[in-house]
C-alpha cells in the first residue's frame, strides 16, 4: 500500500473544507434585509442588500433582520375594567426594524418583548376605563399602546407604527345586560322622537290656525273698511247730488215764473204719487179737493214753503 494515500485523502478533505468555506463566505442579501456579521465573536458589520464576501473562518452571519413592516399578533388576554368586568382583548401590533445592530444586541427577541409590553399596556389602559367607554375609546387605547411600546422599543432599534384592537369579548351575562340596556336606550330614543314629532305637529297646527285667524281678521278688517268707505262715498255722492238739486231748484225758483213752474212740477208729482196709490181695492183719503185747482196750488205752495 502506498504510504502517500492517507496524505492525499487528508489534503483532499482539507481542500473540500476550504472550498465549502469559500462558498459560504459569499453572501447575497435580498432587498429590505440586513445581515449582522460578527468577526471572532464581535460585531463587525451590517450587510445591506447586494453581494458581499466574508472572511472565511473569521466572519460569520449572527443575525438576520427584515426591514419591512411586520404585523405581530397580540394574543387574547384577560383585562378588568374600572367597574370590575372581565373582558378578553386581542389585537395586532405593527412594527419595523430601524436599527439592525440594536435589534440584535439590545434585546433577546424584540418581537416577543414588544408583544409582552403591548399586553401589559392594554391591561393598564383598560383598567382605567369603564366597560361602556372601553368600546367607545378604542382609538385612545390603540394610541396609548403605540406610545408606550414605541418609547420602550426605541433602545431596541424598533419603531412601532400602530396597534389595532381586533376583538373585545365580554361574558355572556354582561352581553345580555348590554343588549337589554341598548334596547331600552333605543326605545327611549324612539319615544322621545315620537313625542318631539307630536309636539312639532301641534306647534305647526297652532301656528297655522293662528295665521289663518290673523289672515281672516285682516280680510274682515279690509272688507269692513271697504264697505265703510263705500257707504261714505255713497252718502257723500247723495249729499252732493241733493245739494246740486237744491241749488238747481233754488236757481230755477228765483227766475221769473220759476215758482209757478215748481208748483206745477210738485203738483204733477203729487198727482202721480196718488195715482200709483189708487189701485183697485184701495181706499184713498185725499187731504184736498183735486177738482179745485186753487186748492192744489195752495197745497203745493205750502210744500214749497211759500
Amino acid at each position: 500500500m502506498n504510504p502517500l494515500i492517507p496524505l492525499y485523502v487528508i489534503l483532499g478533505l482539507f481542500g473540500l473544507v476550504i472550498a465549502i468555506q469559500l462558498l459560504r463566505s459569499i453572501r447575497i442579501v435580498p432587498a429590505q434585509s440586513v445581515q449582522i456579521v460578527e468577526r471572532l465573536g464581535r460585531y463587525a458589520a451590517s450587510l445591506g442588500a447586494g453581494f458581499h464576501v466574508l472572511v472565511p473562518f473569521v466572519d460569520r452571519v449572527a443575525y438576520r433582520h427584515n426591514l419591512k413592516e411586520q404585523a405581530v399578533d397580540v394574543p387574547s388576554q384577560e383585562c378588568f375594567t374600572a367597574d370590575n368586568v372581565k373582558v378578553h382583548v386581542d389585537g395586532v401590533l405593527y412594527l419595523r426594524v430601524v436599527d439592525p445592530k440594536r435589534a440584535s444586541y439590545g434585546v433577546t427577541d424584540y418581537r416577543f418583548a414588544s408583544v409582552c409590553l403591548a399586553q401589559t399596556t392594554i391591561r393598564a389602559v383598560v383598567g382605567k376605563l369603564e366597560l361602556d367607554r372601553t368600546f367607545e375609546e378604542r382609538g385612545a387605547i390603540n394610541a396609548a399602546v403605540v406610545r408606550a411600546v414605541d418609547e420602550a422599543a426605541a433602545p431596541w432599534g424598533v419603531k412601532v407604527t400602530r396597534y389595532e384592537i381586533q376583538n373585545i369579548k365580554v361574558p355572556d351575562s354582561v352581553l345580555r345586560s348590554m343588549e337589554l340596556q341598548m334596547k331600552a336606550e333605543r326605545d327611549k330614543r324612539a319615544e322621545i322622537a315620537k313625542s318631539l314629532g307630536v309636539m312639532e305637529s301641534k306647534i305647526n297646527y297652532s301656528q297655522a290656525a293662528m295665521e289663518e285667524a290673523v289672515n281672516k281678521s285682516e280680510g274682515e278688517k279690509e272688507r269692513a273698511i271697504n264697505e265703510a268707505e263705500g257707504r261714505a262715498s255713497e252718502i257723500l255722492a247723495v249729499a252732493r247730488a241733493t245739494a246740486e238739486s237744491i241749488k238747481t231748484l233754488a236757481a230755477a225758483v228765483s227766475v221769473p215764473n220759476g215758482g209757478e213752474a215748481a208748483s206745477l212740477r210738485v203738483a204733477e208729482s203729487y198727482i202721480d204719487a196718488l195715482r200709483r196709490l189708487a189701485v183697485p181695492g184701495t181706499k184713498v183719503v185725499l187731504p184736498l179737493d183735486l177738482a179745485d185747482p186753487a186748492a192744489v196750488t195752495r197745497h203745493t205752495d205750502r210744500l214749497l214753503g211759500k
